[in-house]
């Protein structure tokens, strides 16, 4: 990544349980936590409308704060039922929507991705994925409640991902890359004539 510093506000959406923030600062090669928490919604869940006000008022002071340069967030989980997958999908709108007001990019990763780039292992546990962002982050006490640390996870992923595609696009361009040319005789295999 270029040398000034790039900040990630990651986003764990959630249907109905706590929505996770936290924003991770990269500056040279080491990130930083500088927020992290969970917005729960107000019983009873009937106001659903309320608590997307709620979330959208939270995403765009957050941005407002810490200027990231990129939203990241958990995709829609293809196991929940149809009630779930709406919920979730809804508060994924209300990020989303936040981001395009401030106009900030807005990256999603499935849980699977957010776990095999930060853990190692697609399947890694709760636990597991939290032990890693403490390390990651060089944070003194794991980082909670869950939710809040599965949002530093997607804003890792991100980061690391991004780091990825810029080395990349980089060596690509570079013109230390050899240029490969073959004639299409080249390497063709040698058939013997027949009979």
């Amino acid at each position: 990544m270029t040398a000034q510093p790039y900040s990630v506000l990651g986003i764990d959406p959630a249907a109905a349980g706590a929505t996770g923030f936290g924003v991770v600062e990269r500056n040279g090669n080491r990130c930083r936590m500088l927020r992290l928490g969970a917005l729960r919604p107000r019983k009873p869940l009937s106001a659903a409308n309320t608590h997307l006000c709620q979330i959208h008022r939270l995403i765009t002071e957050l941005i407002r704060e810490f200027q990231p340069q990129a939203v990241a967030l958990e995709s829609v989980f293809a196991a929940l039922n149809v009630k779930a997958a709406l919920r979730l999908a809804e508060v994924r709108g209300v990020v989303l929507l936040a981001a395009a007001q401030a106009g900030i990019p807005a990256f999603s990763y499935s849980p699977r991705e957010v776990k095999a780039t930060v853990a190692g292992y697609g399947h890694a546990g709760k636990e597991q994925v939290q032990q890693m962002v403490r390390a990651l982050l060089n944070m003194p006490e794991t980082p909670e409640p869950a939710d809040a640390a599965d949002a530093l996870a997607v804003a890792l992923c991100h980061i690391q991902i991004a780091e990825s595609k810029e080395r990349l696009g980089a060596s690509l361009t570079s013109d230390s890359v050899p240029r490969i040319r073959r004639s299409s005789r080249e390497h063709a295999p040698h058939i013997p004539p027949g009979p």
